[in-house]
């Protein structure tokens, strides 16, 4: 069980690097006249990010799940891949990445990198990892939960993205 809590605390310090990363650039596009959408959601999706955190160790902890190779090694398999493709997300947007929802006039949609595929990739990333990180030590409590309310939350943040990336594409074509 103590290499399963060194991984949740090494993807707790990736989600703090993120932070950093988007404490940069959320600096950069307020000072680019970036205006931000969806503050109302941001505090549940923080909190829900750290119950996931939290959640994966107090259940493994607590209720003793054991940890299932076959599962477990391919949960790890799944988290790995889902921190390559978050990453990936972060190197393609450049500056424009960000944990909230901020639109600078002028910019260009990104449609490189994963973005060629899919609108949203770095939701693939998060619920990947929510699914996986928790039953990479059978936590499947955790997995279902942070699964469950990530849904209701996906909805509310790809429409206030949605709707803010149509205002961007808007000022592109103006």
């Amino acid at each position: 069980m103590i290499w399963y809590t060194a991984l949740v605390l090494a993807v707790g310090a990736e989600r703090v690097a993120e932070l950093a990363v988007a404490l940069r650039n959320t600096r950069w596009s307020l000072a680019r006249g970036g205006t931000e959408a969806g503050r109302g959601h941001y505090p549940a999706m923080v909190a829900l990010h750290t119950a996931l955190l939290a959640g994966c160790l107090a259940e493994v902890w607590l209720a003793g799940r054991p940890f299932l190779p076959l599962l477990g090694w391919t949960a790890a398999a799944v988290v790995v891949a889902a921190q390559a493709l978050r990453w990936w997300c972060i190197r393609t947007l450049g500056r424009q990445w960000n944990t909230r929802v901020i639109v600078v006039p002028g910019l260009p949609l990104v449609a490189g990198g994963p973005y060629r595929w899919l609108r949203h990739p770095n939701y693939v990333a998060v619920v990947a990892e929510g699914l996986a990180l928790p039953l990479v030590h059978g936590a499947w409590v955790t997995a279902t939960a942070f699964t469950v309310l990530n849904g209701v939350l996906m909805v509310v943040r790809i429409r206030c993205e949605e709707a803010a990336l149509a205002t961007m594409t808007a000022q592109v074509r103006t």
